[in-house]
């Protein structure tokens, strides 16, 4: 059945394949509600319609073809919500289908006392396309082909049938007219009965092959793009999806935003000495320390610089309380830092932060064939340059003044008396400035 897949589906990632299967695992659910669907409507249809055939009639057909095709509908339910539904079971699902209703319409003519001719005529044929179409849902063509084969097969052994039991040939003929008002045979018309449901049949598998292939390429792209989405931000991955127009280089939005930066002083050292094992896995264990705690204030990871991390407030996201939040952040940050440096001892080294606000450009920047959202502006750079000034006044954390005060006119409520050094040089900075210690 390579065919009817253009897609090498065995060259998928398991991962794109365990998708793809998930989404099989529902649409054969969803067939067998239609089905109870569809075999509840002829139910209830039967019930209540005025009966056409003599009350005299012992054997009734209908009731009993509904009622085996009842509890083989549940049966694949229930099937179908505990396992995985392999091949071999959806192929003799249609093959149950199509000789179910093959031998519901033959029997017509003995429940209405008539020649085999007589079920050739009746309108429950159509009832193929329903099973057919059902297949449709699966987004495999193969299945498709397989009912479409069934039915035309069951119906050529149907017209067999007919022409078998009337030896003789009485009862064929090529009067139209004929063979509307009687129960005489055309076998044109029979055949081109046939002919319908493979038309019909070829038409839905060719729709199916190119919907599947757009279904694993749509599955394959989203599994793409929730692996890609691990390499940036919430935020930013969201503005890349939601992007009416090519993101450009050089295209940037300004705002007013909070920049911190975190690093842990002593981290060279310990990765001098220590085994790669030891230095990944303190790296990956403070990473998931802080990283959470950002996001939870409304923060978005901009980059990680080896031990360091760089954080936007409001720049990705507009927000009216950039700095406030930030503040917070960096509160708990440096108590959650601490109990965890003082539970790992040397193996955990301290956790240096600093924050500084102002006005910003968030946009991409690279070449064609790569880009990247940063942020850019003074705040960027003084945020980098107080961070390392948390080694000269014996700090942890550290803000501008101005900083600071954004904070407060936002809502933030320090957790500590803050220290202010006034008239502090900063190395890169031209100006004396006043520096809050946030954490010492």
């Amino acid at each position: 059945m390579k065919w009817f897949s253009p897609v090498n589906e065995t060259a998928l990632p398991e991962r794109v394949l365990k998708a793809i299967h998930e989404q099989e695992d529902k649409t054969e659910r969803l067939i067998g509600w239609i089905q109870l669907g569809v075999v509840s409507i002829f139910g209830s249809l039967y019930l209540i319609s005025p009966k056409t055939f003599n009350e005299d009639v012992t054997f009734a057909p209908v009731p009993w073809a509904l009622s085996i095709y009842l509890v083989l509908t549940l049966i694949r339910i229930v099937w179908a919500y505990n396992f995985h539904l392999p091949d071999w079971s959806l192929a003799v699902s249609a093959l149950f289908d199509m000789t179910l209703l093959m031998v519901l319409i033959w029997s017509f003519h003995i429940q209405y006392n008539q020649p085999p001719s007589f079920y050739l005529k009746v309108p429950t044929l159509l009832y193929v396309f329903i099973f057919i179409a059902i297949r449709a849902l699966r987004f495999e063509a193969k299945f498709v082909v397989i009912a479409g084969l069934f039915a035309a097969l069951g119906w050529g052994i149907m017209i067999m049938y007919v022409v078998s039991v009337d030896s003789m040939d009485s009862m064929i003929t090529r009067d139209y007219v004929h063979y509307m008002t009687s129960n005489s045979i055309l076998l044109g018309a029979e055949f081109d009965k046939i002919i319908s449901i493979l038309v019909v049949t070829l038409i839905l598998a060719v729709a199916l092959v190119r919907a599947r292939a757009l279904l694993i390429n749509s599955v394959s792209e989203r599994q793409a793009a929730q692996e890609l989405s691990r390499f940036f931000s919430p935020e930013v991955a969201k503005k890349i999806a939601h992007s009416k127009d090519k993101i450009m280089v050089g295209s940037a939005e300004r705002r007013e935003a909070a920049i911190m930066n975190l690093d842990m002083r002593g981290f060279t050292k310990l990765a001098a000495v220590e085994s790669a094992e030891v230095v990944m896995g303190t790296l990956a264990e403070y990473q998931q320390l802080c990283v959470p705690i950002i996001q939870k204030h409304g923060g978005s990871i901009d980059k990680f610089m080896g031990d360091g991390i760089m954080a936007t407030f409001g720049a990705s996201v507009p927000s009216e309380t950039y700095a406030a939040d930030a503040l917070r952040a960096m509160d708990e940050l440096m108590n959650v830092t601490a109990a965890w440096q003082r539970d790992n001892g040397e193996e955990a080294p301290l956790v240096n932060g600093s924050i500084a606000v102002g006005p910003v450009l968030f946009g991409a920047v690279g070449d064609d064939t790569r880009l990247e959202y940063t942020v850019i502006g003074d705040a960027v750079n003084l945020s980098a340059k107080l961070e390392k000034h948390n080694k000269d006044v014996g700090a942890r954390a550290i803000s501008d003044h101005t900083t600071y005060q954004r904070a407060l006119e936002q809502g933030y409520q320090p957790l500590l008396e803050p220290k202010v050094l006034e008239k502090s040089q900063v190395m890169g900075v031209t100006e004396a400035m006043d520096l809050v210690v946030i954490a010492n």
